[in-house]
């Protein structure tokens, strides 16, 4: 028996990121910054980015005054899963 393409779901590594480039997870991280600290977009730096294929998840390293923070998000569902501020 042949399944038709209606009856197959596409697996996880078929489906579409929300989080394709190194921009949008940068600009997804900065409005998290923000809206959690309360400070201009523009005032925040982005020291570094780094996308773990295996997992999915964008890391981004931002600064702003004398804090940093790394950021987490989850490429798939677009959305931060974790916020860590460093010293």
């Amino acid at each position: 028996m042949r399944k038709t393409r209606d009856s197959m779901s596409p697996g996880i590594g078929l489906m579409k990121r929300r989080l394709e480039k190194e921009k949008d997870a940068i600009a997804l991280a900065i409005s998290g910054i923000a809206k959690n600290h309360n400070i201009q977009p523009e005032n925040i730096k982005t020291l570094e980015t780094k996308y773990d294929i295996d997992l999915g998840d964008w890391y981004v390293a931002l600064g702003w005054d004398e804090k940093k923070a790394i950021i987490k998000m989850d490429s798939v569902q677009g959305t931060i899963t974790e916020i860590k501020e460093i010293q």
